[in-house]
């Protein structure tokens, strides 16, 4: 990367979104723990703290090296930041009586300085601490306050650092603080000096350069999902290396209706060199009466690398692995918290590298979803394969709730259909992050024409969110769910219910299992 701003995690909630900010202003961000600080190379250009659930004042607050970076690059230091920079430099950091925690506004601007141009006082910020400032140090001077918070925004005296310190006790990555976009400009381009290059184009002309440098002549393997994550990183690789990339493309069964034949035609269309496996009967075999979840789960990862080795091992010389990791994955395996406890099952390749004795090289690990689908657009990928709904690596195994059968597949695939075509019909599929169907272990009485029936529910699920680590269920038009149900009943045999799920991430989870 030319320029980077690193981002400092002391564990807040909303440290992905300082980077999401960041890089909306297109300037490439890194998140790092906070202590972890890398060598600050010449591309870095400033350093950003984030907030934490830490209190500064408890035995046990985390301790940055503040030395390694006050005076080496321009910092901001939000909430947590700002009163560790407080504390350690003499000021008077104390616990609320308290929390204070919503909506303030800037009451007052002490000094007129380029971090705080075009915002005006009354401006609304968003608060979330329970440590406040009392007293700033003596090499800092006062910038802005709230009603509540005298101390809301301060930064150091020219004279203190060779480099500017600007902290503050609000935090501008949310959307509740309505001018924190223009704050972290004025931080990131006026005072960092950040040129905002980092452009999707810039990221494809980059990623296939250092792919080619990577690889070189070497051959690559990757398994492709038909999702946006796998088909960008394979088409990356391919404009890197061309036809030394072989991708993998296996049909589990589990697949939505007619999607296999899609995808393998949509892949042609990409120019890529894929082999597609129908394994369908060999997951059916081996999944047979299992009904607890991570027992499916499991199952359908192990005949998946089973599946894949096989077919790997056709091929001579392969030396990488492919893989569509993307940057929450990175994050979430280097976060302040450890690596992440349970590490989902449907998560494939895991073991392949190992098993395969191969290297490697993932494409996509620096971006977030919404970036991909950027560069995938760059790159030229069809529209409805990057608006394409996120689909469980286990497919529609999850979505069957108890045993898998070869009936029940075919009825959800059915149901499936009926409702992501009616979206489509309706215009409301790219209104939602991820919709699906889901067959229920339960059977209920209803009357079809004279006769009574003792048939299966179909559950629909639509969800709104950015980037699935949260979730509200989406609010379909009444009309449409009356005529996605009539749909499914009428035509799917087997089934005399469509219910609809309003359930919010958290507590309930997107998938049922």
């Amino acid at each position: 990367m030319n320029e980077k701003i690193l981002i400092l995690d002391f564990g807040s909630q909303y440290t992905q979104l300082i980077a999401r900010r960041v890089r909306e202003l297109n300037i490439y961000s890194e998140i790092v723990p906070y202590n972890k600080i890398p060598v600050l190379d010449a591309s870095v250009k400033a350093i950003i703290l984030s907030g934490s659930p830490f209190s500064v004042k408890e035995p046990d607050a985390l301790q940055v090296d503040l030395e390694s970076i006050i005076g080496q690059r321009p910092v901001l230091a939000i909430c947590y930041g700002a009163q560790y920079i407080a504390d350690y430099y003499g000021g008077k950091v104390e616990r609320s009586e308290k929390r204070e925690y919503g909506k303030a506004k800037l009451s007052k601007i002490h000094k007129q300085d380029d971090f705080l141009a075009g915002i005006n006082e009354d401006s609304q910020v968003w608060m979330s601490h329970g440590d406040t400032i009392f007293r700033m140090p003596e090499q800092f001077e006062l910038l802005a306050s709230t009603d509540n918070v005298d101390v809301a925004a301060y930064k150091s005296l020219p004279s203190a650092f060779a480099e500017p310190v600007y902290c503050i006790q609000f935090h501008p990555e949310v959307t509740h603080s309505l001018d924190g976009g223009r704050l972290l400009k004025n931080f990131a381009v006026d005072i960092a000096g950040c040129k905002g290059d980092w452009t999707p184009a810039a990221f494809v002309e980059e990623t296939v350069e250092n792919l080619k440098a990577q690889i070189g002549e070497e051959k690559v393997i990757m398994g492709l999902s038909g999702g946006v994550d796998s088909s960008v990183a394979a088409t990356l690789l391919q404009r890197a290396i061309g036809y030394n990339l072989t991708c993998i493309f296996v049909d589990n069964g589990l697949l939505r209706k007619d999607e296999f034949e899609e995808v393998l035609e949509n892949y042609k269309g990409l120019g890529l060199n894929v082999i597609g496996v129908d394994a369908k009967n060999e997951f059916y075999d081996e999944l047979a009466g299992e009904s607890d979840p991570e027992g499916k789960r499991k199952i359908i990862g192990r005949v998946f690398i089973e599946t894949f080795e096989k077919e790997a091992k056709k091929i001579d010389g392969a030396k990488w692995l492919g893989q569509g990791t993307i940057y929450p994955d990175v994050i979430e395996s280097v976060s302040v918290h450890g690596p992440s406890v349970t590490i989902k099952s449907h998560h494939n390749v895991g073991g392949l590298p190992e098993k395969l004795d191969l290297k490697i090289v993932e494409p996509l690990r620096a971006l977030f979803k919404d970036e991909v689908r950027k560069v995938g657009a760059e790159l030229g990928l069809p529209k409805l394969l990057l608006g394409r709904h996120p689909f469980p690596g286990p497919g529609l195994g999850i979505r069957i709730l108890g045993d898998i059968t070869r009936e029940k597949v075919a009825i959800l695939q059915e149901a499936d259909a009926i409702y992501t075509n009616t979206m489509r019909k309706h215009g409301l599929y790219d209104k939602v992050w991820q919709a699906g169907a889901i067959l229920l272990p339960v059977q209920s009485v209803g009357v079809m024409g004279d006769e009574r029936t003792y048939e299966r529910t179909i559950a629909l699920r639509a969800v709104s969110s950015t980037d699935g680590m949260t979730a509200e269920w989406s609010r379909l038009p009444h009309d449409f769910l009356a005529e996605v149900s009539t749909e499914i009943i009428n035509n799917v045999k087997g089934i005399n219910r469509v219910v609809y799920d309003i359930s919010t991430k958290p507590p309930a989870t997107i998938e049922w299992e």
